[in-house]
Formats: structure tokens, C-alpha cells, sequence
């Protein structure tokens, strides 16, 4: 009888997370969400949102992501353990392009994400939507 696995690290979520971006697979990426899970954007602009409850609410607001950004690559990621073994603080860049516009993005990040029994159970996403340069998208797609 082999041994019980153990749920994957905050770590390992979050690198398997990026793969899935960049391989734009949104479906795949929200099933590593907690179904209570909680996406906040603490930065976001009036109009925008800034907190998304639960597994639904970050499906609807990440689907159209890949029509609007192309991300080719996430490099420069820095992964910080913290006090909390569950939580981590990652900073990284985001290269690509703006699907509508063909416009270079090139977006740095600076996330707080906590993992619990191998799913992100809260993600605080510590990013200036005004730097990309693109009036008028909010990058989830909609025009605002």
C-alpha cells in the first residue's frame, strides 16, 4: 500500500498556475481554485473590481483573459516563504502582448497567495492595471 500523497505546496500551485497561463488553459487554472476562494485587487481602478468571491465569480472574470492577453512569459519569478506556511509572496513580470492592439505588455506583479489542502484559497493580485498603457481594458476582456 503506497503512501497517502500530500496536497501540493503553495510553491508548486503557484508554478503550476503560470504554466496554465501561459498555455492559456483558464478552465484548468480556475480548478485550482477553493470553491469559497477569494481574488482581490487592491490597486484596481473605480469601475473595476476589486474583490471576486468564490470559484464562479474568478471563472467569469478570467475566461476571456487569453482574447485580451497574449502572455508569452513570466520571468524574473520570486517566490517568498513567509511565517505562514500556507501563504507565500511571489513577484514576478508578465511579457507578452495586447491581443486587440498588438501593443507590448510587459506588467510586474506582486502577489499574495495562500494554498490550503493544494488549492488557492486567496489570492491578493498587487498589480497597477494604469501601467499597461491601454486605456479602457480591463484585461478580463470587457471594454470599460
Amino acid at each position: 500500500m503506497s503512501a497517502p500523497t500530500s496536497p501540493a505546496s503553495p510553491v508548486d500551485v503557484y508554478r503550476h498556475s503560470l504554466r496554465l497561463l501561459l498555455d492559456k488553459n483558464i478552465p484548468a487554472w480556475v480548478g485550482l481554485w477553493a470553491e469559497d476562494g477569494v481574488m482581490e485587487f487592491p490597486f484596481a481602478p473605480q469601475g473595476w473590481p476589486r474583490r471576486l468571491e468564490g470559484k464562479e465569480a474568478i471563472d467569469a472574470y478570467m475566461r476571456p483573459y487569453p482574447d485580451h492577453i497574449d502572455v508569452h512569459d513570466f520571468p524574473d519569478v520570486r517566490i517568498h516563504q513567509t511565517t505562514d506556511p500556507q501563504t507565500i509572496v511571489v513577484e514576478m513580470r508578465g511579457v507578452g502582448r495586447l491581443v486587440e492592439t498588438d501593443s507590448p505588455y510587459d506588467m510586474t506583479y506582486i502577489a499574495v497567495v495562500t494554498v490550503q489542502d493544494g488549492l488557492i484559497t486567496s489570492y491578493r493580485d498587487y498589480w497597477n492595471p494604469l501601467a499597461a498603457g491601454e486605456p479602457g481594458i480591463d484585461f478580463t476582456g470587457s471594454s470599460r
